[in-house]
């Protein structure tokens, strides 16, 4: 991940999480996908179900409608685990496609292992963001972080950037986030996201759970520098996240239409563009004779008219030029000259 707000393209995380449903195979997939879409990064989901979610945890409602109701949330995510060390292949395999390894740790014993495969930038996912220890041991790394924040007040987040600063971390991205799946779009609060960034003084960025592609394209041109979605390789698989993830196609037209709203941001400064300057004798207007005049005649207003195109006396000097006497002949429609 890059730094600097204003030279910084947005940075487009293609969240793979637990979509290759325990499967390696799938998750090299996963990564194709991503490269192909031109995402910067494909993110998994390291973690040991057994040290997550104790045996007696029940499921979210919307895991319940896409798994078997009736499994405990530890068998559920038993089945979508990936080895360490399928993991060290799937970094590896990420190195060779050119694309950046990510995976969000959701315990300390992974939160051990992907510091061993040297990780460059660090998720703390929104589900962390009241875990002391977690956030103490992921900042104290000294990486970058990019933090969500759903489910979140602005004291939480508070809380947890106190935290994650103190502990040694200065590149800092706070995401804001809404966890439900998949996301009203009446709950989204997009506004939300500029908020953070005031009272934080941090980059900031957008994780996105809703349907299409719409709002992580608004996010972006209010000035989000890192986009996170969800995508699946196809949304019919069974597993907890498929239903609210994009599939490749989708996920192609999101990273595009992204870096087709950086370039339309521009820098601000309002002046006219290299490829309209063409246009604006085409389109503007000039001072001409509304019928013929004769060299000598007093210039009036019922003698003059404005037409295009806009090569002549811009009719903003039209106080200027009545009153004046015609310098020579002039033929109806003929651009006046002083």
């Amino acid at each position: 991940m890059q730094g600097g707000e204003e030279t910084m393209s947005v940075f487009v995380i293609a969240e793979a999480g637990v979509n290759h449903n325990g499967s390696l195979e799938l998750a090299k997939k996963l990564v194709d996908a991503a490269k192909d879409a031109g995402a910067d990064c494909v993110k998994f989901q390291t973690f040991v179900s057994k040290n997550i979610v104790s045996k007696n945890a029940v499921k979210a409602e919307y895991q319940k409608q896409q798994t078997e109701p009736q499994e405990s949330q530890q068998d559920m995510l038993k089945k979508l685990e990936l080895s360490f060390d399928e993991f060290v292949e799937l970094n590896e395999y990420c190195k060779s496609k050119s694309i950046e390894f990510m995976s969000t740790a959701f315990d300390f014993e992974s939160i051990d292992f992907l510091d061993s495969l040297e990780m460059g930038t660090w998720k703390i996912p929104s589900g962390e963001i009241t875990n002391l220890p977690y956030l103490i041991k992921v900042a104290k790394l000294n990486k970058p972080v990019i933090l969500s924040t759903g489910m979140s007040t602005m004291e939480d987040i508070r809380s947890a950037v106190e935290i994650i600063k103190e502990n040694g971390v200065s590149d800092l991205t706070i995401l804001h986030c809404t966890t439900e799946y998949p996301t009203p779009f009446e709950d989204v609060n997009l506004k939300a996201m500029n908020t953070i960034r005031e009272e934080f003084n941090v980059n900031i960025g957008y994780s996105d759970h809703t349907k299409g592609i719409e709002v992580p394209i608004a996010a972006v041109a209010l000035g989000a520098t890192v986009i996170e979605k969800h995508f699946t390789l196809d949304r019919n698989m069974e597993g907890p996240d498929h239903k609210a993830s994009l599939e490749p196609n989708e996920l192609k037209a999101m990273v595009d239409s992204i870096r087709h709203i950086e370039l339309a941001l521009g820098n601000g400064m309002k002046q006219p563009a290299e490829s309209e300057k063409k246009n604006m004798a085409v389109v503007r207007k000039s001072i001409v004779a509304k019928y013929n005049i004769k060299k000598g005649e007093v210039l009036t207003e019922d003698n003059l008219t404005v037409k295009r195109p806009g090569s002549g006396i811009s009719p903003m000097k039209w106080y200027e030029v009545i009153g004046t006497k015609a310098v020579k002949d002039f033929n109806e429609d003929e651009m006046i000259e002083l």
